[in-house]
């Protein structure tokens, strides 16, 4: 499957549920700093496997934002498709809620999965696409509908870290929390 035939299925969802723009980070639910397969949905829809980027579908374009570290690897791995490549912190690239201001109009929704955004990350782009007249839905995973092999959960089991990697018991860890809640009282 070619990332037009992603792109197409993905806007298929946006069409039937009023969504205009759909933005897709590189974050787990836990924003973690290693995304399990199944939380890579911006590589799936877009092709690009550097680690740090933003991809925007709209109904009739996609461009993808990534810092400079992925210039090179995101212009050869974004070649072919529909995506353009947004060189964050470039003079004259925009910001997405600016991109979409401009390619969006007064009352279009814009829409984000909540669950692998901040609360602070969405309070910003929500306040950011209003400027535009744009609102923000949190409440749609796409991919849960349209990845038809996407990768399931992680199931493996949680556990405690050796005073090797991680500088200090659990239990001293656990003692200095108790102690600020102590204090917050």
């Amino acid at each position: 499957m070619t990332t037009i035939d992603k792109e197409l299925m993905l806007r298929e969802v946006m069409e039937r549920e009023g969504i205009s723009a759909f933005i897709t980070p590189s974050t787990d639910p836990h924003c973690g700093e290693y995304v399990p397969e199944r939380w890579k949905s911006r590589r799936w829809i877009s092709g690009f496997t550097g680690s740090a980027g933003t991809a925007v579908v709209t109904k009739d374009s996609a461009a993808l934002w990534t810092d400079s570290r992925y210039f090179i690897q995101a212009s050869e791995q974004l070649d072919g498709s529909d995506f353009v490549l947004m060189k964050e912190k470039i003079e004259g690239t925009p910001s997405i809620a600016e991109w979409l201001g401009g390619v969006l109009k007064d009352g279009d929704t814009v829409a984000v999965d909540g669950w692998v955004n901040t609360v602070s990350e969405v309070e910003t782009l929500q306040n950011d696409l209003k400027a535009y007249g744009l609102t923000l839905r949190t409440d749609i995973d796409p991919y849960e509908e349209i990845w038809e092999d996407r990768p399931s959960v992680p199931d493996s089991k949680a556990f405690i870290q050796t005073l090797e990697y991680s500088g200090e018991s659990t239990k001293s860890k656990l003692g200095r929390i108790r102690e600020k809640l102590g204090d917050k009282s």
